[in-house]
Formats: structure tokens, sequence, C-alpha cells
């Protein structure tokens, strides 16, 4: 029984790039909205004014049950930029390990 692994390393490469583009693009635009909230809203110079703002948004975020990132939430925004965060870190492990099992699969055949 043969296994071709020349197949498996590319296809695990290609997830891993694909994986850390799409994390990259989905980075850049929570970003971008984060930006471009923060241009259109001042938050409050008061710390209890902006603490209780930041409670009665997550309340109201928490009330809508999985709000989405187009109603222009920050913290749509924010949990949006730590998912594709650890999407990233994750597609980099991709990568990672098959760059180990290449060097592995060289030294063997070495």
């Amino acid at each position: 029984m043969s296994l071709n692994i020349s197949n498996n390393i590319n296809s695990a490469i290609v997830s891993g790039q694909l994986g850390l583009s799409r994390a990259s693009a989905n980075i850049t635009q929570n970003s971008a909205n984060i930006a471009s909230l923060s241009t259109t809203t001042r938050p409050s110079q008061d710390p209890q004014e902006f603490l209780a703002n930041a409670v009665n948004t997550q309340l109201n975020a928490i009330k809508q049950s999985l709000p989405t990132a187009a109603n222009g939430s920050i913290t749509n925004e924010l949990v949006g930029l730590s998912v594709n965060s650890i999407n990233a870190q994750a597609s980099a492990k991709v990568l990672g390990t098959a760059n180990d099992t290449i060097g592995t699969i060289l030294d063997i055949l070495a």
C-alpha cells in the first residue's frame, strides 16, 4: 500500500496558505471597520459614563442573540479580530507542521 505523500503535503501547504490569507483579509476588514466606527463616534471623557456605555453595549449585543458585524458594533469587530487572529495562528501551525514533515521526509530519504 503506497501513500501519495506529496499530495498530502501540498494539500496541507495550500490549506495553510489559504487560511492565513483569509484571516489576514478579515483582520484588515475588521480593522478598517473599527477605524470607521472610531471616526464617527467619540467616547465620553467621563470614565463612569464610558464604562456605563460599554456595559450597555455589551448587554444590547447579548440581547440580540448572535449579532452580525454588519450592524457596526465595535464589540463585533473586536470579536472578529480575535477570531481571525486565532484562525491565522492555526493556519501558521498547519504550515509549520507541513514544513516539519517535509524536513523529516528529506532526512529519511537522505
